[in-house]
């Protein structure tokens, strides 16, 4: 695992198949505007739970970046695997290994940077890293779980620059949200999911959209085998399958 992965991960990560709802539109349209070669807005930070959709966001706006640029991939840095390229040492005397991956990225792109571990030279890196790129004018774009405030182990400067761009929370917990994501994920697998199956995930499955995702093809696969319709029956199976 390595710290910094390129852009497109997944394909199927872009705007135009992001699911747009009440508690993410905010969210989906501030990265828009970053994405917008005619746009003036260059700082964005977005937070939410979980499997809420903000990796999906971020991928996406380093997918019209890089197309932007004329690259094929747009560098990022994810924190969930900072352990894996800092090995656990952070010598503060060394060269930044977070600016020597990021030198020429058209775009500083920040995975889930509540997991940033609590030591004073990864800080400053990020933080030299941060100033680079913003007196540069070129887009910085953050997630995390917890509002810029709220954020542990970060430099007191950069919180306060987070808040001077555009923040947003994505939050899908509400049912119709989940609904539409469910609807949206059975169009894309050309699977016809039926609403009382729907609802029946809402209840009986972990809220989150991968645990959603991992599901609706549980089930269509159980489908498939069997050579069977989906229904509320078949789903109940094919779940007691994964328990």
């Amino acid at each position: 695992m390595q710290l910094v992965f390129d852009f497109p991960v997944h394909e199927k990560y872009s705007f135009d198949n992001f699911v747009v709802c009440a508690g993410n539109a905010t969210a989906c349209q501030f990265a828009r505007r970053l994405a917008d070669p005619s746009g003036t807005e260059n700082l964005l930070y977005l937070h939410g739970p979980s499997g809420s959709g903000k990796t999906h966001l971020l991928m996406a706006l380093g997918t019209a970046l890089a197309e932007r640029a004329g690259l094929t991939a747009v560098p990022c840095i994810s924190f969930k695997e900072v352990d894996e390229i800092y090995g656990g040492e952070y010598p503060a005397e060394e060269v930044s290994k977070l600016a020597a991956r990021m030198a020429d990225a058209p775009a500083l792109l920040v995975d889930d940077i509540h997991l940033i571990p609590d030591q004073q030279s990864v800080r400053i890196e990020l933080w030299q890293l941060f100033n680079d790129f913003y007196q540069a004018g070129r887009p910085i774009a953050i997630t995390g779980f917890d509002p810029p405030k709220d954020l542990p182990n970060l430099d007191g400067h950069l919180i306060s620059r987070l808040l001077w761009g555009l923040v947003a929370r994505v939050d899908i917990s509400d049912d119709d949200s989940r609904r539409r994501i469910m609807q949206k994920l059975a169009e894309d697998r050309q699977v016809l999911l039926p609403d009382e199956v729907i609802d029946y995930l809402l209840v009986h499955v972990r809220r989150d959209v991968p645990s959603l995702i991992e599901a609706l093809d549980a089930i269509n696969r159980f489908a498939l085998s069997a050579k069977r319709k989906i229904s509320l029956r078949l789903a109940r199976e094919a779940l007691a399958m994964l328990s």
